[in-house]
């Protein structure tokens, strides 16, 4: 089979029959090979129907890439008018071998809160990215945003006038506030425990003007979770995790239970739901379960198993987790504590929210180091360094963290 080598890239200056838009690409033709979807079987198909010679080049130089072993892009600055950031800039360092890969940036643009949106919205967007980019879109990483992949800077401003005038914004980049992410809360789930959706639009508008123009000394992301089965990840993956709890007790539906006890049988009671509570809080009660609310440590694992017959409390609130970031320079950390419980109900406690939020970013812009996460400059001066900066009173509840490392081997 043919193959590239560092001198012969395949000649890709001309286009191709039409029935053979793409040149052979051997490497990537085993990634395909596997028992799973392969991006490269998406990719190829997308450069067929399109003839796009920007996918061509980005193909034939990926599978170079995979010959030599070596990345061949660069970052550089590419913006539109009155913004700083939302676009992440990809310039070939070999354009001379892949003249059709010279550029292959990305817009970052912010997904609705709760990630709601209608077909029409969805349908609009890609046709819009279609025509001034390459047509790939990836939807919601753990950057939370929709990332359009693939675009030259010559239509980077005419594809964020189409998009922005049918109501879309770019995310977050660089050292700035970064696109918020939010569950679909009170939205679609029982387990709310706040409205998401409400206070992420909230946090949007407060912070806009960081997003969009980097002044930070490194990122910031919030995450909103409604309940403690945290659906975004908030407490690895974001430095001011929110995420709904509850502090009275579990409201029991006696009826329920024994609905479920009838369905389901009390060894299944016994050995999926009792035995695995992590604080040993529940016990068997007659025909029916028993919980000491003062061990619950809202693990969810019992209301998700019982769900309806089991749920949240009644006096409901969220917990702030400060630092949570993935590997840099200190490693993984989860978040910490700062805010046990705090009420979100009233304009009175959004404000609250976000005066602290404030008043611990700017903390941060104050002591932390050029790219430094918040949690890595707590680390470094001391939690009750922080505590007596934006003013928290030390309390037995700011639990440090119950494991440092979001990635172990559980033994089977």
């Amino acid at each position: 089979m043919p193959r590239f080598d560092n001198a012969d890239p395949p000649e890709n200056d001309s286009a191709p029959e039409k029935n053979n838009f793409l040149n052979p690409t051997p490497m990537l033709a085993e990634l395909e090979q596997g028992p799973w979807p392969s991006f490269v079987s998406g990719f190829k198909k997308l450069a067929e129907r399109t003839h796009k010679p920007m996918l061509r080049g980005v193909i034939d130089q990926l599978e170079y890439s995979y010959q030599t072993k070596t990345g061949y892009w660069e970052g550089g600055l590419v913006t539109v008018r009155g913004y700083g950031s939302g676009v992440i800039t990809r310039r070939s360092k070999i354009q001379d071998k892949f003249p059709e890969a010279h550029e292959f940036h990305t817009l970052r643009v912010q997904p609705a809160p709760g990630l709601h949106y209608s077909t029409s919205m969805l349908r609009n967007l890609c046709d819009t990215w279609e025509k001034h980019g390459s047509g790939i879109i990836a939807l919601h990483g753990q950057s939370g945003d929709i990332m359009l992949q693939g675009i030259e800077e010559a239509r980077v401003q005419a594809c964020f006038d189409d998009i922005n005038q049918a109501g879309w914004d770019l995310g977050g980049a660089g050292p700035a506030m970064r696109t918020a992410v939010s569950c679909v809360g009170p939205a679609r789930c029982e387990h709310a425990c706040y409205d998401t959706l409400r206070i992420h639009y909230a946090v949007l508008k407060h912070f806009a003007g960081d997003i969009h123009r980097p002044s930070y000394n490194y990122k910031f992301k919030f995450k909103f979770s409604g309940c403690p089965n945290d659906c975004t990840n908030s407490i690895f993956r974001a430095d001011m995790a929110v995420i709904g709890i509850w502090r009275d007790a579990i409201q029991v539906e006696t009826e329920a239970v024994s609905a479920w006890i009838e369905q389901h049988g009390i060894d299944d009671l016994v050995n999926n739901v009792i035995t695995r509570c992590p604080t040993r809080a529940m016990s068997l009660d007659g025909e029916g379960v028993r919980i000491d609310n003062s061990c619950c440590v809202r693990c969810m694992h019992c209301i998700n198993v019982m769900n309806g017959a089991l749920s949240p409390g009644r006096e409901r609130g969220v917990a702030l987790l400060l630092g949570g970031k993935n590997t840099l320079k200190v490693g993984a950390m989860g978040g910490t504590v700062i805010v046990s419980f705090m009420k979100m109900e009233t304009d009175a406690d959004l404000e609250a929210f976000i005066a602290l939020s404030q008043t611990i970013i700017d903390w941060w812009n104050d002591n932390g180091f050029d790219h430094e996460r918040v949690g890595e400059t707590i680390e470094r001066v001391g939690l009750k360094q922080f505590l007596d900066g934006v003013g928290l009173q030390a309390s037995i509840d700011m639990v440090t963290r119950p494991r440092s490392n979001p990635y172990y081997k559980s033994e089977y």
